[in-house]
Formats: structure tokens, sequence, C-alpha cells
């Protein structure tokens, strides 16, 4: 797996495949040798199948031979499509009757109920588990706020929260698991050890021109 990091674009995301952003990405230094001397070199893009059109930038360092992309603050991590996707799931299910008729509207395609309630039920679980993580990090703007879709709405005055909570969580992104986080994933695929003590990484790629 690539190691992500953050693409602050500045932009909404239909814009940044209109403007084919990913041409403009720039990955100032090696995360693994800050100093340089690694060889470090833009290593092509690649697709993603939402939103249609969206590729992503990523470079190779020949020496830690390793991955990196970046990745628009608009997309998901580790999911399919975009963080207002999987946020618009969880606020459904926050106001549905039951998790099989948030299922049915949401993914009417012929795929059977047990799929589709776990298609549900894994985006409704990353929401639920960061929600509160991000009330107890930003006390500023959140303190006692409910740990829901609807009331970090609220609290933010934006119409979809998990975007610009990755913008408020920009120095913890590395330590947050996805869709929101970028945390790394071991080969075997279990997660870092270390929560939020782990090193944060270089600083966020300058916004796109």
């Amino acid at each position: 797996m690539p190691v992500q990091l953050r693409f602050d674009t500045g932009l909404a995301g239909a814009e940044y495949v209109t403007r084919e952003l990913w041409r403009r990405a720039i990955l100032p230094r090696c995360p693994l040798h800050p100093r340089g001397g690694c060889g470090l070199a833009r290593h092509g893009s690649y697709e993603r199948k939402r939103p249609a059109g969206t590729r992503v930038a990523r470079w190779y360092c020949p020496q830690g031979h390793r991955t990196f992309s970046l990745l628009p603050d608009h997309l998901a991590a580790r999911f399919p499509g975009t963080l207002a996707e999987i946020e618009q799931v969880a606020a459904a299910a926050e106001t549905a009757s039951s998790l099989e008729a948030c299922a049915h509207e949401l993914r009417p395609e012929p795929i059977g109920l047990p799929g589709a309630l776990r298609w549900v039920r894994r985006r409704l679980a990353v929401v639920r588990a960061l929600l509160p993580l991000a009330v107890t990090l930003l006390p500023a703007l959140l303190q006692g706020c409910a740990a829901t879709v609807a009331a970090v709405r609220a609290r933010l005055q934006v119409p979809t929260a998990l975007e610009r909570l990755r913008v408020l969580l920009a120095r913890e992104l590395h330590a947050l698991a996805s869709p929101v986080g970028l945390r790394h994933r071991r080969r075997g695929g279990g997660d870092v050890h270390g929560g939020l003590q782990q090193h944060m990484g270089p600083d966020p790629p300058p916004t796109a021109a």
C-alpha cells in the first residue's frame, strides 16, 4: 500500500478533476529522508474509480523502496469515493428507522440485504469511531458537542463535516484511521502502534496555485 499524505488543494472536489490538479501536486521532500539524497522522484499517478476521472499523484523513494501519494482532502482514505459519500451514509443512519431501511434507501442495487448492511455498517462504524475522538481533539471548537454527524455539522457550520475535520486535524492525520486519517497500515494488515504518540511526518504540501 502506498503511504498517503494530505494534499491541500483548497478547492472543491469537482475542480480537482476538471483542472487535473494531480499534475500540479508537489512533494517537497521525502518523508523518509527529509534531508534529501534518496533520489525521490515522481512516479506517475493512479486512478480512483470515483469520482470519475480522478487520479492521485505519487512519488517513489528508491532508497526506502516506498511510494507516497498525495490524497486531496475530498477523497476518502482506503475507501472508494469521497468523504462526503461516507458521511451521507452515517447521517442517513442517524435518522433512519433501522439500518435495514437505510441500506435499502442508499444501496438499491440487487446485492442482497446482508451485503447492503455490511456496506452501511462499515461506513457507519468508522464515522462513529472518529467523531468522539474529534470532539476530544478539538475542545475549542467541539467541547460539549454530541458525537453525531448532524451535531458536528451544526457546530462547525458546514454542510459536510468529515472534509472539514481532515483540515482541522491536519497535524494528527498520520495517527488517525481512515477514511479521514492517513494512518499507515503495516504489511501484515495491522495498524501502526502508538496512536497519537507516533511521528507525524512532514508538513502538508503547499496549496496548489
